[in-house]
């Protein structure tokens, strides 16, 4: 692992830690940062830091604090207090 790929991953993990501790700007903060790495250095960001961020306003999501998770056709559908919408379809087997 690159060191670009490992300040990410320590990036997410402030930033949920953040989040966690109701410090939205500083998780906004790292959110934008990661995202600037990944950007720089020609990274995807990981599939866990794309599904809790929110690509509008930077927000890491907390499902129930400041984002609604729900299940509509196959899909998971969350929205952010901002007003944004993600889907990623899910397999209900």
């Amino acid at each position: 692992m690159d060191v670009a790929a490992e300040r990410i991953e320590r990036l997410h993990d402030l930033a949920r830690a953040a989040a966690a501790d109701d410090e939205h700007d500083r998780a906004r903060y790292y959110v934008r940062l990661a995202r600037r790495v990944a950007e720089r250095n020609r990274l995807t960001l990981p599939r866990t830091f794309r599904r809790f961020t929110c690509d509008r306003c930077d927000a890491y999501l907390r499902p129930g604090r400041n984002a609604r998770v729900r299940l509509q056709d196959g899909h998971v559908v969350i929205t952010c207090d901002c007003g944004a919408h993600t889907r990623y379809p899910y397999d209900d087997q």
